[in-house]
């Protein structure tokens, strides 16, 4: 009977020739090797299948008389909030984002019961610390690195972070 090790070295010795199929016997014992090849054409059958195309039914809307007026002003209320959305764009194009230079969890204050470090309309400057991101155990003061005022917190607390995540919004002095 051959050894486990006689057997793995027999497996890596036909891996690496040409060999497609081994067999061996030797009183009464019997050890039958293949290499699993794959051939185009078996290939070319495994991947064919037919897709049926699905047929969804569209509900029949109709259109009530008086929902003219209604449209309008749906359609003035999406405008104005398209307007909102463009005003703070443009105002959020003025905003320093403060990112989190590596992956880790959020905290916004030094422990549990303590207070959050920043809150909206804080007042930072560039050595003020705004937040802990702990990874591996290691816990990282995060400095504002800037001088303004919080404008946005965009994490949770406990939340995990990326590398370069945005973590708050701070409107420039």
């Amino acid at each position: 009977m051959l050894k486990i090790q006689e057997i793995r070295e027999i497996i890596k010795l036909i891996d690496q020739s040409s060999i497609d199929e081994f067999s061996y016997e030797h009183e009464g014992s019997k050890i039958k090797l293949k290499k699993n090849q794959v051939s185009e054409a078996t290939l070319s059958n495994a991947i064919t299948k037919t897709i049926e195309p699905v047929q969804v039914q569209q509900p029949v809307q109709q259109a009530p008389v008086q929902q003219a007026p209604a449209h309008q002003e749906t359609v003035k209320e999406a405008s104005q909030q398209e307007a909102v959305k463009e005003a703070e764009g443009s105002d959020q194009a003025n905003l320093h984002k403060i990112t989190s230079p590596m992956v880790g969890t959020f905290y916004q204050s030094p422990s549990p019961d303590a207070d959050a470090y920043v809150k909206v309309g804080s007042k930072v400057d560039n050595s003020s610390v705004v937040c802990i991101v702990e990874a591996m155990k290691l816990f990282n003061e995060i400095e504002a690195e800037i001088k303004g005022e919080i404008v946005e917190i965009l994490v949770k607390d406990g939340q995990l972070v990326e590398y370069g995540q945005p973590l708050f919004l701070v409107k420039p002095e």
